[in-house]
């Protein structure tokens, strides 16, 4: 027999039973569905991921920590990201002569320290409690930062700040064009020495009279910085920037909590971070090296986006593995409907082999068949998966746009998963073609025409 009598007894087959046909493939649509809705969302998650790492040149950034304190862990191991210890026991400290023994070194673009404020930001009638951080102006101006209305402070002594979307719709701002040139007072807090005196003593141990006071700074509105959904980790994590000239002139505790106490050497408190820009991310290991052989350890996003696509690959695994349940029982369809055909047409079998026909023909009949049906559910398959993925993608937009945030794909269909959908689904549906095709193969003609 040829190829095209294959096909047409085959597809001829599928025609004439074509509810059977309907509900085996439908099934098979299903779980290629779920199957291919379920990837596409872990692989819209790590692209979305990805390109926020590469968008905001967070692969040319290293974060420089003092010699034994962790960024963000704190004492707590379990909470302590996977930072490189210095290479030798020293007692640097993390100043203004480490910055520029940093900004020195071979590949470094930018060098700036993590200062953050806590202060009062007061707008619109409404208070709102934030840590301020102070960068330069050439960060502002950088792809850290991107902007929804206006545009980063002109120098590092601007009487400007950068807010965020996010905190101006706490205070009630839709529309950040709006603000832009208006006036934000920013209240920090300080100590107050004059308060300690013998006689107030007591009451400042005991908390009713504590000596700090506060410094309010008017701070003209330079740009909105947009709320990223997909941040990552990061060097800039605020609400409210500010540049270094004006920081220097705000009253402001030299510290943000008592884990920066424990940090002070020789009575010297040094910076609790140095964010380090590289001109390209070849330079990150010579760097880190150079680093750490200051006496101080260090922490690249690049390793923490290896640890993250890690995370990616586990989850990609299990739901594809929930995906792959739906899939087992279409399977079991595909075995149903070709036995069910097989115990139908007995006798035609019969004839097929009575005049000629081989073990290997009858077995690429019913092959096609299966395939027939693994074709029709791959390729509705998909689609079935793109348009609820796409229906599920606006709806889960659409609440989080009424809470301000932006628009994001959840889902992406990259070509290799249409093709991978297809070809699987034909893949599943040979294998379950294959006990039938074998049982077809096994029938005696003599028996087959004596069939009722």
């Amino acid at each position: 027999m040829k190829l095209a009598d294959h096909l047409s007894f085959a597809f001829s087959s599928l025609g004439k039973r074509k509810l059977r046909t309907f509900l085996t493939a439908f099934g098979v649509t299903i779980g290629i569905g779920a199957l291919v809705s379920m990837v596409s969302f872990g692989t819209g998650m790590q692209k979305n991921v990805s390109e926020s790492f590469q968008s905001l040149e967070l692969f040319n950034s290293i974060t420089v920590l003092p010699e034994g304190f962790l960024r963000g862990g704190q004492g707590d191991p379990d909470r302590r990201p996977a930072v490189e210890p210095p290479s030798r026991k020293t007692s640097a400290v993390l100043d203004d002569k480490a910055v520029t023994r940093i900004a020195a070194i071979d590949g470094v673009e930018t060098v700036f320290p993590e200062i953050r404020i806590p202060a009062l930001i007061r707008f619109n009638g409404e208070e709102e409690l934030r840590l301020v951080q102070v960068i330069p102006a050439k960060v502002a101006a950088s792809r850290l930062i991107k902007y929804s209305a206006g545009k980063p402070y002109a120098s590092d002594d601007d009487n400007s700040l950068i807010i965020s979307t996010s905190l101006l719709r706490r205070f009630g701002v839709r529309d950040p064009a709006t603000v832009l040139g208006k006036t934000v007072v920013v209240s920090s807090i300080a100590f107050d020495f004059s308060l300690l005196n013998p006689a107030s003593l007591m009451a400042a141990l005991s908390g009713e009279k504590l000596p700090f006071v506060t410094d309010d700074h008017e701070l003209a509105i330079a740009g909105v910085a947009q709320d990223l959904a997909f941040a990552g980790p990061g060097p800039l994590g605020s609400d409210v920037f500010i540049p270094p000239g004006t920081s220097a002139k705000m009253k402001r505790l030299p510290f943000t909590s008592v884990w920066d106490l424990f940090r002070a050497k020789a009575g010297r408190l040094g910076y609790s971070a140095l964010n380090v820009r590289l001109s390209s991310p070849r330079h990150i290991e010579s760097v880190k090296n150079k680093v750490k052989e200051m006496g101080f350890g260090t922490f690249a996003f690049s390793d923490q986006f290896d640890e993250i696509r890690r995370g990616f690959l586990v989850m990609d695994m299990i739901l594809a593995a929930v995906g792959m349940i739906a899939i087992v029982v279409a399977s079991l369809g595909i075995i149903n409907t070709v036995v069910m055909s097989i115990l139908e047409r007995y006798s035609e079998i019969g004839i097929m082999k009575a005049v000629g026909a081989s073990d290997r023909d009858i077995r690429r009949i019913f092959f096609f068949e299966s395939c027939g049906i693994g074709l029709l559910g791959g390729v509705f398959g998909f689609a079935l998966g793109w348009v609820v993925s796409n229906i599920i993608n606006r709806v889960v937009n659409y609440f989080l746009a009424r809470q301000g945030v932006p628009f994001i794909d959840y889902f992406t269909f990259p070509w290799w998963l249409a093709a991978g959908a297809i070809l699987f689904s034909v893949a599943v549906s040979l294998a379950a073609g294959i006990y039938p095709a074998m049982r077809a193969a096994r029938v005696d003609p003599v028996r087959a025409l004596r069939h009722d």
